[in-house]
């Protein structure tokens, strides 16, 4: 017990600089619609925004949404797992929001879709806040620049989820009073533009690296990255491959030699990460929840919420070493026991954002951050945007950098994960799509990606095309906004 204690003091002290203040401004966010209370900039203009300090302060409340939380109950991982060929629901069935996002039975009253619209909302008022009231501050110029400019970024990025998840939303991008929030949806071509106006601008204001103490924040690689996403999701290849090669050009990232280092709680924050949301273990509210939402039941207080399907495990191909990084399975070491078949109602288990008891004070509590975007993300878009432009000798050379990172950890690397040899445009897409899944695996991204390539209908028995591409505007805000229109099918 002293020991766990004393292991919780070293890292409190690490950590509690730069989460001190967003604790004590994110608990005055209220779990209210966004259309239902008094923009925070317009309640706090005479009194809070002066000093350097209260931009700081500002600016670190806007990250406050982002983590996945007991406080937040940020079930974005749900949208991005549950319906793809990943993962089933587990648990208790004490969430049938879950179960319903699982087999696309899911309506406008569905509670967690509720929740990520008003948390995202939340994220993107307080970062109109500091864009509107930072300016007049006096204070350190080279301070106000990246305070605006970690704003933008965080704007942009809760924009990005949003489109992702409901597809067109309200484009708010200044405080604004309660009688005109009643405003349509903006296209998501609309938005689109406005991410990646925010990217850049953000871009130009934020430093390639921040000291240890500041872990976390918004940087220039970050920004760049986000905009090339969004450009891979506008299917902009040119533009794609001008963000990564922008990003590239920094010098700052590289793929760390052990895969599991990006998932490992004293490994973050590596050359890999790119964009990092910051979890720390204080039982105060800001500890990453997957720990006990995707741990299994058979482990301590895990719930179990998410299990691995054999489709995915059948992913992967021979002596692939990131199987046994992502996926737990029978007779293999899972933290303090050895896994068993029962652990799971389909055998496996997930093992990505997970740690060991000893190592949390609470199950709900972890500390593992969850790397947003990876470099090796980055490369694997550099590859998708070359062979959809039907370069094909120039996109098998990222693709290589990312397998061959995976071979040398691989048992006999002389003979897993061979350099792929595909010939014909299509071969060298699906070559690049097949490493994103098993790269990439119960990282968010794999349902939206079987949408955004066209493959969600063929792939998911419960899909419908023409509907299934975009979840439902919670029932609350088409109440609370009458301008809003529902999403088709639903």
């Amino acid at each position: 017990m002293w020991l766990k204690k004393t292991m919780w003091l070293k890292k409190s002290i690490m950590k509690f600089t730069k989460y001190a203040l967003f604790i004590a401004l994110f608990a005055l966010a209220s779990c209210q619609g966004i259309l239902d209370k008094e923009p925070l900039g317009i309640l706090d203009a005479g009194s809070f925004f002066k000093t350097a300090d209260d931009a700081v302060q500002a600016v670190n409340a806007a990250y406050g949404p982002l983590t996945f939380s007991s406080a937040n109950n940020n079930f974005y991982w749900a949208f991005a797992e549950l319906p793809s060929d990943e993962a089933i629901v587990g648990g208790d069935g004490s969430r049938p929001g879950l179960t319903e996002l699982d087999f696309f039975t899911y309506t406008a009253r569905t509670e967690e879709l509720n929740n990520f619209w008003v948390l995202n909302y939340k994220g993107i008022t307080q970062c109109n806040t500091v864009i509107e009231k930072v300016p007049a501050i006096e204070m350190d110029a080279e301070l106000k620049a990246r305070v605006i400019g970690e704003a933008y970024f965080l704007r942009a990025y809760y924009y990005f989820l949003l489109t992702q998840v409901f597809g067109d939303v309200p484009l708010l991008i200044k405080i604004t009073p309660p009688d005109e929030l009643k405003v349509p949806k903006t296209p998501r071509a609309d938005i689109y533009r406005q991410i990646i106006a925010d990217c850049d601008f953000a871009a130009a204001s934020l430093p390639v690296q921040y000291p240890a103490t500041s872990a976390g924040r918004a940087t220039k690689g970050a920004a760049l990255a986000l905009a090339a996403k969004t450009s891979l999701y506008e299917k902009n290849w040119n533009k794609v491959l001008e963000y990564v090669a922008a990003v590239k050009g920094l010098g700052t990232y590289s793929l760390v030699a052990d895969y599991e280092d990006n998932f490992r709680e004293n490994t973050q924050n590596n050359s890999e990460s790119v964009w990092e949301i910051q979890h720390t273990n204080l039982e105060l509210g800001v500890g990453n929840s997957l720990n006990q939402w995707w741990c299994s039941k058979k482990y301590g207080d895990g719930y179990g919420f998410a299990e691995v399907t054999q489709a995915y495990v059948d992913a992967f191909e021979p002596g692939d070493p990131r199987r046994r990084f992502t996926i737990a399975m029978n007779n293999e070491p899972y933290f303090e026991l050895v896994y068993k078949n029962s652990f799971s109602s389909t055998k496996f288990g997930v093992r990505k954002y997970l740690q060991s008891d000893s190592t949390a004070t609470q199950k709900a509590d972890g500390d593992i951050n969850y790397t947003a975007i990876r470099y090796a993300e980055v490369l694997l878009w550099e590859a998708e945007a070359l062979a959809e432009l039907n370069r094909l000798p120039e996109a098998l050379v990222p693709l290589e950098q990312v397998r061959a990172r995976a071979r040398a950890q691989a048992v006999d690397p002389t003979t897993a994960l061979p350099p792929v040899a595909a010939s014909g445009q299509q071969a060298v897409i699906d070559a690049v799509r097949h490493e994103r899944q098993v790269e990439l695996g119960f990282e968010m991204h794999r349902f939206f990606d079987l949408v955004r390539w066209g493959l969600a209908a063929a792939l998911l028995p419960d899909f419908q095309a023409g509907k299934h591409e975009v979840f439902p505007i919670p029932q609350t805000e088409l109440d609370l906004n009458p301008m809003l229109v529902q999403n088709g099918g639903y």
